[in-house]
């Protein structure tokens, strides 16, 4: 419906920390997106964001690498261009959303397939939210 009316849609998505330690974090994420989204048309995806939370280190002050956070954001890219083709694939924002703050955000905003973050916590703090924007 919001895709229908010209509205941008952010979808969130990510695996929980025992998918990631039994090495099925990819499986989890590449499955949260075929049935969330691989039934729209190529031209919706100038409207979707996706925003890759995951929910091991939402809140509890754990976050993933930049490594870590570049390999997941290669993969979606690629998730999305086995379906759609590489043309969508480029021009689909995808933000990292697990615990940035002042002291990660510049090395995971650095990753070459992270376009930014969806920033919880540290949105509360004028001074972190600050540092975190200054950062990109």
């Amino acid at each position: 419906a919001a895709l229908r009316h010209d509205m941008r849609v952010i979808f969130c998505f990510g695996e929980e920390l025992a998918d990631r330690k039994a090495g099925n974090h990819f499986s989890v994420v590449e499955r949260q997106l075929k049935n969330a989204l691989f039934g729209f048309k190529a031209e919706d995806w100038k409207r979707i964001v996706l925003a890759y939370e995951p929910v091991w280190a939402i809140g509890t002050g754990e976050t993933a690498t930049p490594e870590q956070a570049q390999e997941m954001h290669r993969f979606i890219r690629e998730t999305v261009s086995g379906q759609y083709g590489s043309a969508t694939a480029d021009q689909v924002t995808v933000l990292y959303g697990g615990s940035v703050k002042p002291d990660n955000a510049k090395a995971i905003f650095d990753q070459p397939d992270v376009d930014g973050g969806l920033i919880g916590g540290a949105s509360l703090s004028a001074a972190d939210f600050i540092a975190i924007v200054n950062a990109i």
